[in-house]
């Protein structure tokens, strides 16, 4: 069955990644970006040209609920419903606990969980219609038990999202399934930007593999997940992450 798949945030290290494996499974990519117009731009004409699927780039604030309501109806006039959806979009601004505000706070709040809650809102009664949908929200080992005072804000939106997840999956029930999926230390270019080779050797320490991910490893998991054989899979917030040991 060809789908149309929406992925929040898809001109990013995993979000791009996701965005190839699904094409590749012959599914209709619907890329999400914010500001990243040139790197949606490029991953397009990529997935048109290497998978031969249908793509269309689109730019929206997650975290504006009338903006996101544009967005789906763009898609749905272009590719048809969204029967896939990964909201991966998130920001993270990290700093000192003394340099933080509230508007902040906010603000990463808004994206990663509100922007998220936008979509799934957005795309309840399609899935619901036509009885069938798969959600996957790309959450963080942040959210569980990595904890790092310069990106509580961060953290704090991972956890929610964690609960989020559990919360849809029982309103999407039975038709739709919604699971989560918790990265550790994934080696994207936004990851790894500014960190020394002392700083990376450090946390590998703490994973059992002794390495950082790759976004394809995250990418594979999301493509089960939203597969066919991943249908009895519900209501779940699977951990890749290499064996990470405690708090960074």
């Amino acid at each position: 069955m060809k789908r149309t798949v929406l992925i929040t945030g898809a001109s990013g290290g995993i979000g791009s990644a996701i965005a190839r494996q699904l094409a590749e499974n012959g599914d209709d990519i619907v890329i999400h970006y914010y500001q990243a117009e040139e790197k949606a731009r490029q991953l397009q004409k990529e997935l048109t040209e290497v998978y031969g699927v249908r793509a269309m780039t689109i730019q929206a604030d997650v975290a504006d609920e009338a903006a996101v309501d544009r967005m789906f109806t763009a898609v749905e006039n272009e590719l048809g419903p969204v029967s896939v959806l990964i909201n991966n979009a998130a920001m993270d601004m990290p700093d000192l606990f003394s340099r933080k505000d509230a508007a902040t706070f906010r603000r990463i709040l808004d994206v990663n969980v509100v922007g998220a809650f936008n979509c799934a809102h957005r795309v309840y009664r399609s899935m619901m219609d036509r009885e069938y949908g798969r959600i996957v929200n790309i959450s963080s080992t942040n959210g569980i038990n990595t904890y790092y005072p310069m990106c509580l804000d961060y953290d704090a939106s991972k956890a929610a999202l964690i609960s989020l997840t559990h919360n849809l999956a029982v309103q999407f029930a039975p038709y739709a399934t919604v699971n989560a999926v918790a990265p550790g230390f994934i080696g994207t270019e936004k990851e790894l930007e500014g960190y020394d080779e002392e700083f990376l050797k450090q946390e590998t320490e703490k994973i059992l593999l002794k390495r950082y991910g790759q976004p394809e490893e995250v990418a594979r998991l999301v493509r089960f997940l939203v597969s066919d054989e991943a249908a009895y899979i519900n209501n779940s917030v699977i951990r890749i992450d290499g064996g990470q040991m405690g708090s960074c």
